[in-house]
Protein backbone atom coordinates (compact mmCIF):
# COMPACT_ATOMS: atom_id res chain seq x y z
CA UNK A 1 0.00 0.00 0.00
CA UNK A 2 1.16 3.53 -0.64
CA UNK A 3 3.23 5.97 1.28
CA UNK A 4 1.54 9.34 1.67
CA UNK A 5 3.62 12.37 0.67
CA UNK A 6 2.64 14.30 3.79
CA UNK A 7 5.47 16.80 3.31
CA UNK A 8 7.80 18.12 0.60
CA UNK A 9 10.59 15.78 1.72
CA UNK A 10 12.66 14.99 -1.42
CA UNK A 11 12.73 11.30 -0.48
CA UNK A 12 9.11 10.96 -1.63
CA UNK A 13 9.92 12.24 -5.13
CA UNK A 14 13.03 10.07 -5.32
CA UNK A 15 11.06 6.94 -4.40
CA UNK A 16 8.32 7.81 -6.88
CA UNK A 17 10.95 8.10 -9.62
CA UNK A 18 12.17 4.63 -8.63
CA UNK A 19 8.69 3.21 -9.21
CA UNK A 20 7.32 3.21 -5.66
CA UNK A 21 3.65 4.08 -5.11
CA UNK A 22 3.34 7.53 -3.55
CA UNK A 23 -0.02 9.22 -2.89
CA UNK A 24 -0.12 12.99 -2.59
CA UNK A 25 -1.49 14.31 0.68
CA UNK A 26 -4.48 16.05 -0.90
CA UNK A 27 -5.52 12.83 -2.63
CA UNK A 28 -4.99 10.70 0.44
CA UNK A 29 -7.53 12.56 2.57
CA UNK A 30 -10.28 11.64 0.10
CA UNK A 31 -9.53 7.90 0.25
CA UNK A 32 -11.54 5.83 2.72
CA UNK A 33 -8.49 3.91 3.94
CA UNK A 34 -7.12 3.74 7.44
CA UNK A 35 -3.86 5.57 8.07
CA UNK A 36 -0.86 4.45 10.08
CA UNK A 37 1.68 6.93 11.43
CA UNK A 38 5.24 5.64 11.65
CA UNK A 39 8.12 7.63 13.11
CA UNK A 40 11.70 7.43 11.90
CA UNK A 41 14.30 8.60 14.40
CA UNK A 42 17.15 9.11 11.95
CA UNK A 43 20.46 9.27 13.79
CA UNK A 44 22.67 8.49 10.81
CA UNK A 45 25.48 10.91 9.89
CA UNK A 46 24.95 13.61 7.29
CA UNK A 47 26.25 11.62 4.32
CA UNK A 48 23.76 8.81 4.96
CA UNK A 49 20.81 10.88 6.20
CA UNK A 50 18.73 10.94 2.99
CA UNK A 51 19.72 7.42 1.91
CA UNK A 52 18.54 6.05 5.26
CA UNK A 53 15.21 7.84 4.80
CA UNK A 54 14.73 6.18 1.42
CA UNK A 55 15.74 2.74 2.64
CA UNK A 56 13.29 2.59 5.54
CA UNK A 57 10.53 4.49 3.72
CA UNK A 58 10.81 1.99 0.87
CA UNK A 59 10.46 -1.03 3.16
CA UNK A 60 7.41 0.46 4.86
CA UNK A 61 5.82 1.50 1.56
CA UNK A 62 6.15 -2.02 0.16
CA UNK A 63 4.31 -3.59 3.06
CA UNK A 64 1.14 -5.27 1.81
CA UNK A 65 -1.40 -3.79 4.19
CA UNK A 66 -4.62 -1.90 3.51
CA UNK A 67 -3.39 1.37 4.98
CA UNK A 68 -1.87 4.71 4.14
CA UNK A 69 1.56 5.16 5.65
CA UNK A 70 2.40 8.59 7.01
CA UNK A 71 6.11 8.82 7.78
CA UNK A 72 7.37 11.21 10.46
CA UNK A 73 11.16 11.65 10.38
CA UNK A 74 12.90 13.35 13.30
CA UNK A 75 16.36 13.36 14.83
CA UNK A 76 18.20 14.37 18.01
CA UNK A 77 19.59 17.86 18.59
CA UNK A 78 22.60 16.32 20.36
CA UNK A 79 23.90 14.92 17.06
CA UNK A 80 26.40 17.22 15.37
CA UNK A 81 25.35 18.20 11.85
CA UNK A 82 26.76 20.26 9.02
CA UNK A 83 24.92 23.23 7.48
CA UNK A 84 23.34 21.22 4.62
CA UNK A 85 21.98 18.49 6.89
CA UNK A 86 20.72 21.09 9.38
CA UNK A 87 18.84 22.86 6.59
CA UNK A 88 17.33 19.54 5.44
CA UNK A 89 16.21 18.70 8.97
CA UNK A 90 14.87 22.19 9.60
CA UNK A 91 12.78 22.08 6.44
CA UNK A 92 11.51 18.51 6.38
CA UNK A 93 11.81 16.92 9.84
CA UNK A 94 9.55 17.19 12.86
CA UNK A 95 10.66 17.80 16.42
CA UNK A 96 10.33 15.21 19.15
CA UNK A 97 7.82 17.48 20.90
CA UNK A 98 5.67 17.45 17.75
CA UNK A 99 5.99 13.67 17.57
CA UNK A 100 4.83 13.30 21.17
CA UNK A 101 1.91 15.65 20.63
CA UNK A 102 0.62 13.85 17.52
CA UNK A 103 1.43 10.28 18.60
CA UNK A 104 2.66 7.34 16.54
CA UNK A 105 1.51 3.82 15.74
CA UNK A 106 5.07 2.53 15.35
CA UNK A 107 8.62 3.82 15.51
CA UNK A 108 11.86 2.93 13.72
CA UNK A 109 15.18 4.00 15.26
CA UNK A 110 18.27 3.91 13.03
CA UNK A 111 21.88 3.34 13.89
CA UNK A 112 24.42 6.13 14.40
CA UNK A 113 28.15 6.76 14.24
CA UNK A 114 29.88 6.70 17.61
CA UNK A 115 33.19 8.02 18.87
CA UNK A 116 33.25 6.96 22.54
CA UNK A 117 34.29 3.58 23.99
CA UNK A 118 31.02 3.34 25.92
CA UNK A 119 27.65 4.29 24.47
CA UNK A 120 26.65 6.01 27.69
CA UNK A 121 29.34 8.63 27.00
CA UNK A 122 27.86 9.64 23.65
CA UNK A 123 26.10 13.05 23.60
CA UNK A 124 22.94 11.45 22.20
CA UNK A 125 22.68 8.88 25.01
CA UNK A 126 20.20 10.65 27.33
CA UNK A 127 18.02 12.07 24.50
CA UNK A 128 17.84 8.59 22.94
CA UNK A 129 16.79 7.06 26.25
CA UNK A 130 14.06 9.68 26.52
CA UNK A 131 12.70 8.74 23.09
CA UNK A 132 12.81 5.00 23.77
CA UNK A 133 11.18 5.34 27.21
CA UNK A 134 8.41 7.49 25.72
CA UNK A 135 7.89 5.05 22.88
CA UNK A 136 7.76 2.06 25.22
CA UNK A 137 4.77 3.60 27.00
CA UNK A 138 3.06 5.30 24.06
CA UNK A 139 3.88 3.46 20.82
CA UNK A 140 2.64 -0.01 19.96
CA UNK A 141 6.01 -1.26 18.71
CA UNK A 142 9.52 0.15 18.28
CA UNK A 143 11.98 -1.32 15.80
CA UNK A 144 15.61 -0.72 16.77
CA UNK A 145 18.33 -0.96 14.12
CA UNK A 146 21.99 -1.79 14.80
CA UNK A 147 23.36 0.88 17.19
CA UNK A 148 19.87 1.49 18.59
CA UNK A 149 19.67 -2.22 19.44
CA UNK A 150 22.99 -1.99 21.28
CA UNK A 151 21.84 1.10 23.17
CA UNK A 152 18.57 -0.47 24.34
CA UNK A 153 20.32 -3.67 25.39
CA UNK A 154 22.70 -1.60 27.49
CA UNK A 155 20.36 0.78 29.29
CA UNK A 156 17.23 -1.37 29.58
CA UNK A 157 18.75 -4.83 29.95
CA UNK A 158 22.30 -4.05 31.28
CA UNK A 159 23.91 -5.95 28.41
CA UNK A 160 26.87 -4.07 26.94
CA UNK A 161 27.98 -4.79 23.42
CA UNK A 162 31.27 -6.57 22.86
CA UNK A 163 34.04 -5.14 20.63
CA UNK A 164 34.84 -7.63 17.89
CA UNK A 165 38.34 -6.38 17.18
CA UNK A 166 37.49 -6.25 13.48
CA UNK A 167 34.70 -5.05 11.22
CA UNK A 168 31.93 -7.62 10.66
CA UNK A 169 31.24 -6.56 7.12
CA UNK A 170 29.41 -8.27 4.32
CA UNK A 171 26.35 -10.34 3.44
CA UNK A 172 25.75 -13.43 5.57
CA UNK A 173 23.40 -16.38 5.52
CA UNK A 174 20.89 -16.52 8.39
CA UNK A 175 18.42 -19.11 9.62
CA UNK A 176 15.02 -18.58 11.23
CA UNK A 177 15.14 -20.31 14.62
CA UNK A 178 11.47 -19.80 15.59
CA UNK A 179 9.37 -20.33 12.48
CA UNK A 180 6.04 -19.84 14.28
CA UNK A 181 6.64 -16.30 15.52
CA UNK A 182 4.35 -13.81 13.75
CA UNK A 183 7.22 -11.59 12.62
CA UNK A 184 8.77 -14.32 10.46
CA UNK A 185 5.66 -16.08 9.20
CA UNK A 186 5.93 -16.28 5.41
CA UNK A 187 9.63 -15.39 5.33
CA UNK A 188 12.18 -17.80 3.91
CA UNK A 189 13.58 -20.10 6.60
CA UNK A 190 17.09 -19.19 5.43
CA UNK A 191 17.99 -15.79 3.98
CA UNK A 192 20.81 -13.28 3.68
CA UNK A 193 21.28 -10.07 5.69
CA UNK A 194 23.99 -7.42 5.31
CA UNK A 195 26.01 -6.51 8.42
CA UNK A 196 28.41 -3.65 9.05
CA UNK A 197 29.67 -3.17 12.60
CA UNK A 198 32.66 -3.35 14.94
CA UNK A 199 30.67 -4.42 18.03
CA UNK A 200 28.17 -7.16 18.78
CA UNK A 201 25.55 -8.30 21.24
CA UNK A 202 26.07 -12.07 21.56
CA UNK A 203 23.33 -14.70 21.62
CA UNK A 204 24.10 -15.39 25.28
CA UNK A 205 23.41 -11.74 26.10
CA UNK A 206 20.04 -11.77 24.33
CA UNK A 207 19.19 -14.91 26.30
CA UNK A 208 20.37 -13.37 29.60
CA UNK A 209 18.12 -10.36 28.93
CA UNK A 210 15.10 -12.64 28.47
CA UNK A 211 14.77 -11.65 24.82
CA UNK A 212 13.60 -14.03 22.12
CA UNK A 213 15.96 -14.64 19.20
CA UNK A 214 14.20 -15.24 15.89
CA UNK A 215 16.96 -15.12 13.26
CA UNK A 216 20.71 -15.72 13.57
CA UNK A 217 23.82 -16.52 11.57
CA UNK A 218 26.71 -18.86 12.32
CA UNK A 219 29.11 -16.18 11.02
CA UNK A 220 27.44 -12.90 11.97
CA UNK A 221 25.49 -13.81 15.11
CA UNK A 222 21.98 -12.68 16.03
CA UNK A 223 20.16 -10.53 13.53
CA UNK A 224 16.51 -10.41 14.71
CA UNK A 225 15.17 -10.64 18.25
CA UNK A 226 12.10 -9.40 20.11
CA UNK A 227 11.28 -8.30 23.64
CA UNK A 228 9.81 -10.59 26.23
CA UNK A 229 6.28 -9.42 25.43
CA UNK A 230 6.83 -10.63 21.84
CA UNK A 231 6.30 -7.30 20.12
CA UNK A 232 6.89 -4.08 22.05
CA UNK A 233 10.55 -3.93 21.05
CA UNK A 234 12.01 -5.42 17.87
CA UNK A 235 15.78 -5.63 17.44
CA UNK A 236 17.80 -5.71 14.21
CA UNK A 237 21.55 -6.19 14.49
CA UNK A 238 22.04 -6.40 10.72
CA UNK A 239 20.98 -3.99 7.99
CA UNK A 240 18.15 -5.51 5.93
CA UNK A 241 17.21 -1.99 4.80
CA UNK A 242 20.43 -1.63 2.79
CA UNK A 243 20.27 -0.87 -0.92
CA UNK A 244 22.13 -3.11 -3.34
CA UNK A 245 25.00 -0.58 -3.50
CA UNK A 246 25.18 0.32 0.20
CA UNK A 247 28.15 -1.91 0.97
CA UNK A 248 29.87 -0.76 -2.22
CA UNK A 249 29.52 2.85 -1.04
CA UNK A 250 30.99 1.90 2.34
CA UNK A 251 33.90 0.13 0.64
CA UNK A 252 34.53 3.18 -1.57
CA UNK A 253 34.54 5.47 1.49
CA UNK A 254 37.12 3.24 3.18
CA UNK A 255 39.34 3.27 0.07
CA UNK A 256 39.14 7.07 0.05
CA UNK A 257 40.06 7.13 3.75
CA UNK A 258 43.15 5.05 2.93
CA UNK A 259 44.13 7.44 0.14
CA UNK A 260 43.70 10.38 2.52
CA UNK A 261 45.85 8.58 5.13
CA UNK A 262 42.89 8.42 7.52
CA UNK A 263 43.40 4.67 7.90
CA UNK A 264 46.77 2.85 7.80
CA UNK A 265 45.75 -0.18 5.74
CA UNK A 266 43.87 -0.77 2.50
CA UNK A 267 40.34 -1.94 3.42
CA UNK A 268 39.34 -5.58 3.00
CA UNK A 269 36.38 -6.29 0.75
CA UNK A 270 32.96 -6.97 2.35
CA UNK A 271 32.46 -10.73 2.68
CA UNK A 272 30.10 -12.66 0.38
CA UNK A 273 29.12 -9.52 -1.50
CA UNK A 274 31.25 -9.10 -4.62
CA UNK A 275 31.11 -11.84 -7.30
CA UNK A 276 34.44 -13.51 -8.08
CA UNK A 277 34.90 -11.52 -11.30
CA UNK A 278 34.32 -8.22 -9.47
CA UNK A 279 36.62 -9.27 -6.62
CA UNK A 280 39.38 -9.84 -9.19
CA UNK A 281 38.77 -6.41 -10.72
CA UNK A 282 38.93 -4.83 -7.27
CA UNK A 283 42.19 -6.63 -6.47
CA UNK A 284 43.69 -5.16 -9.63
CA UNK A 285 42.36 -1.73 -8.67
CA UNK A 286 43.88 -2.12 -5.20
CA UNK A 287 47.31 -2.78 -6.74
CA UNK A 288 47.00 0.29 -8.97
CA UNK A 289 45.91 2.47 -6.05
CA UNK A 290 48.72 1.28 -3.80
CA UNK A 291 51.29 1.77 -6.56
CA UNK A 292 50.05 5.30 -7.28
CA UNK A 293 49.84 6.01 -3.54
CA UNK A 294 53.47 5.01 -2.99
CA UNK A 295 54.67 7.08 -5.97
CA UNK A 296 52.52 10.10 -5.17
CA UNK A 297 50.67 9.80 -8.48
CA UNK A 298 47.00 10.54 -9.12
CA UNK A 299 44.69 7.83 -7.79
CA UNK A 300 42.34 6.14 -10.25
CA UNK A 301 38.67 6.02 -9.25
CA UNK A 302 36.81 2.85 -8.35
CA UNK A 303 35.30 1.33 -11.55
CA UNK A 304 31.72 1.51 -10.29
CA UNK A 305 30.20 1.26 -13.78
CA UNK A 306 31.70 -2.24 -14.06
CA UNK A 307 30.78 -3.28 -10.53
CA UNK A 308 27.16 -2.24 -10.01
CA UNK A 309 25.56 -4.32 -12.83
CA UNK A 310 27.17 -7.46 -11.36
CA UNK A 311 25.87 -7.01 -7.80
CA UNK A 312 22.95 -9.06 -6.49
CA UNK A 313 20.45 -8.18 -3.76
CA UNK A 314 19.78 -11.40 -1.84
CA UNK A 315 18.11 -9.91 1.22
CA UNK A 316 15.37 -7.44 0.24
CA UNK A 317 12.46 -9.88 -0.17
CA UNK A 318 12.97 -11.34 3.30
CA UNK A 319 13.38 -7.86 4.80
CA UNK A 320 10.13 -6.87 3.14
CA UNK A 321 8.38 -9.95 4.57
CA UNK A 322 9.51 -9.14 8.14
CA UNK A 323 8.54 -5.46 7.88
CA UNK A 324 5.21 -6.48 6.34
CA UNK A 325 4.52 -8.77 9.30
CA UNK A 326 5.60 -6.08 11.76
CA UNK A 327 3.34 -3.43 10.27
CA UNK A 328 0.53 -5.97 9.94
CA UNK A 329 0.60 -6.64 13.68
CA UNK A 330 0.70 -2.91 14.45
CA UNK A 331 -2.30 -2.49 12.16
CA UNK A 332 -4.23 -5.29 13.88
CA UNK A 333 -3.76 -4.15 17.47
CA UNK A 334 -4.06 -0.39 17.11
CA UNK A 335 -7.25 1.55 16.66
CA UNK A 336 -7.72 4.84 14.87
CA UNK A 337 -6.92 6.81 18.02
CA UNK A 338 -3.67 4.83 18.37
CA UNK A 339 -4.37 3.54 21.86
CA UNK A 340 -2.04 0.80 23.04
CA UNK A 341 -3.63 -2.51 24.09
CA UNK A 342 -2.57 -2.10 27.73
CA UNK A 343 -4.31 1.27 27.86
CA UNK A 344 -7.61 -0.56 27.73
CA UNK A 345 -7.09 -2.69 30.81
CA UNK A 346 -4.44 -5.09 29.51
CA UNK A 347 -1.50 -5.62 31.82
CA UNK A 348 1.59 -4.26 30.05
CA UNK A 349 3.63 -7.17 31.46
CA UNK A 350 1.40 -9.78 29.84
CA UNK A 351 2.43 -11.12 26.41
CA UNK A 352 0.46 -9.79 23.47
CA UNK A 353 -1.58 -12.42 21.67
CA UNK A 354 -0.23 -11.90 18.16
CA UNK A 355 -0.73 -15.31 16.58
Amino acid sequence: MPLVANSDLPTFKRLEEEGETIVQGDDAIHQDIRELHIGLLNMMPDAALAATERQFFRLVGEANQIAQFYMHPFTLDALQRGPEACAHIQQYYETFDQIKEKGLDALIITGANVSQPDLSLEPFWQPLIEVIDWAYENVTSTLCSCLATHAVLQFRYTQKRRPLGFKQWGVYSHRVVDRMHPLVIGANTRFDVPHSRFNQIDRSQFDAAGLHVLVESEEAGVHLAVSEDLFRLVFFQGHPEYDIISLLKEYKREVIRFVRRERPDYPPMPENYFPLKIAAILEEHKERVQHAFNRGDQITELPESLIIPELDNTWHDSAEAVINNWIGKVYQITSSDRRLPFMDGVNPNDPLDLK
